[in-house]
């Protein structure tokens, strides 16, 4: 059974009047296979995160982007080794493009069409072997690093987006994944158990 783990709890915040932000990072294995969900922006971090796992760029065999805002994408290009996927196709470094159906290759892990945030945002929905149904959500959930991190579902489905291009759809797309899910893995911020 795959297991996931949070590489780098990312962060949204205004700094010196400048918006700062770098999208949480996400590592699933399973069965021999290394996953990567949204590698960020922070490179220095990345490697760090990786090396304390006793990895490397090329150990990585799936690069899986919820969304393809540059806060969650700009680093995908370093795993030269990796096959990149969106929410319709895979891409590989020697510049082959193939369509891959929803499916991710040798794996358990389910891709979910999650709309709302992005028109073509997705969630990964894992069966973590110890934690059990894992959400990692992309910006379906995500907060600045000064709110509060809410839990209960009230609080998670009412949060209004700011860069969301529907939040009506949105709230359609965190019914589902709080319907399904135990924990989430948010955009930004670490891992959090869903309360009562």
């Amino acid at each position: 059974m795959p297991k996931v783990k949070v590489l780098i709890p990312g962060y949204a915040k205004e700094e010196d009047g400048k918006t700062m932000a770098c999208s949480t990072v996400t590592l699933i294995q399973e069965e021999g296979i290394n996953m990567i969900v949204d590698p960020g922006m922070d490179r220095e971090a990345l490697f760090n995160a990786l090396n304390k796992c006793g990895l490397t760029v090329d150990d990585i065999d799936f690069v899986l982007l919820t969304h393809c805002h540059p806060d969650h994408t700009l680093l995908a290009g370093i795993f030269t080794k990796a096959a990149v996927l969106d929410h319709e196709e895979q891409y590989f470094s020697n510049g082959t493009i193939i369509t891959h159906h929803g499916k991710i290759p040798k794996s358990q892990v389910q891709m979910i069409f999650a709309p709302g945030h992005d028109s073509n945002h997705i969630v990964f929905f894992v069966e973590d072997s110890e934690l059990g149904k894992v959400a990692v959500a992309g910006d379906v959930f995500w907060r600045y690093d000064n709110e509060e991190q809410k839990t209960d579902r009230e609080s998670l489905l009412s949060r209004y987006d700011e860069f969301a291009e529907d939040n009506d759809q949105l709230k359609i797309s965190r019914k589902m994944i709080l319907d399904w899910a135990d924990w989430i893995v948010p955009g930004h911020g670490d891992m959090f158990k869903l309360g009562k």
